[in-house]
């Protein structure tokens, strides 16, 4: 029998039957690359974003480029429509920190601009509007590309009912008029009474301070003459205080050791007055005047 001749392969000089051709060495990816694939957001949504970047960019360089070479303003105007017409334009306001103020208020000031394009929004116009209202203590106005506004507002924060010739009024710790309470409506606040008394409102809590015994019971103070000052207890009496913060001060603090110890308050007394820090004069109902020095009050 005989043999099939056997089949002759052809090879390299040099190189070994059966060794197979070595693969091309596939390429690492590059830092940039993993990085931007590390990232939660879509290839499409990066493009979105760097389109807005460099429209955006090209805005802002047109409208200096202009500026510094004494280009009219009607030119950077239209390139700033441009770019607003391009997705550059407020569409969305973000409103932080509004708690008492009406949120449409502060929309409409930030929507009265004579152009929606963000180039041409005025932040520092919107929030010196802002400042005008009463509750609005501070506003900080920024933008978001590629379409939204953003406003951080700081409240001012009641602290006492100003009472001025039957009119009350929520004023906050610097005295600042906020806005009219109804008498049916009163919050639990403190009761300021007299003209002008708002602008002592930091002075009242000072006052009361020196004597944290007696701040509980104080239901109102008036501010008298624009001098001094009467405070009303819950119980009823009227305190009169001498003129002068410090001497007020001293004042009601002696009158908060003599309470402590001989209880003067809740015993029908109608008034105490300590004008003379050296004495206090107590009036009973039904009685004239009555000077009392240091010793009991019956």
């Amino acid at each position: 029998m005989s043999r099939a001749p056997a089949k002759h392969v052809a090879t390299r000089r040099g190189a070994k039957p059966g060794a197979r051709k070595p693969s091309r060495k596939q390429k690492k990816p590059g830092l940039m690359d993993r990085a931007l694939a590390a990232l939660p957001v879509s290839q499409a949504t990066l493009t979105r974003i760097a389109t807005w970047s460099i429209v955006g960019l090209a805005g802002i360089g047109v409208l200096g480029v202009a500026s510094w070479f004494g280009v009219p303003g009607m030119v950077g105007t239209a390139v700033s429509e441009t770019v607003g017409d391009a997705g550059l334009r407020v569409d969305k306001i973000q409103i932080d920190g509004l708690k008492r103020m009406d949120r449409m208020t502060v929309y409409e000031e930030a929507f009265r601009q004579k152009s929606r394009a963000m180039p041409l929004v005025d932040l520092e116009q919107v929030r010196q509007a802002l400042l005008k209202y009463p509750w609005i203590e501070d506003a900080r106005v920024s933008r978001r590309l590629p379409d939204k506004l953003l406003i951080d507002v700081v409240e001012r924060k009641p602290a006492a009912i100003w009472q001025n010739h039957g009119q009350l009024m929520l004023i906050d710790p610097r005295g600042v008029p906020l806005e009219p309470v109804r008498p049916e409506a009163m919050p639990d606040l403190p009761l300021l009474i007299g003209e002008s008394a708002n602008s002592q409102e930091p002075a009242r809590r000072l006052l009361l301070d020196t004597a944290p015994a007696l701040k509980p019971l104080v239901r109102a103070v008036r501010w008298t003459g624009n001098r001094r000052w009467d405070v009303n207890f819950d119980t009823g009496e009227w305190l009169k205080l001498p003129e002068g913060e410090q001497e007020a001060a001293a004042a009601f603090k002696k009158f908060a050791e003599r309470d402590g110890v001989q209880r003067l308050l809740g015993r029908g007394f109608l008034e105490f007055d300590m004008r003379d820090p050296d004495k206090l004069v107590v009036r009973r109902q039904g009685t004239v005047n009555a000077p009392q020095p240091a010793g009991q009050v019956e």
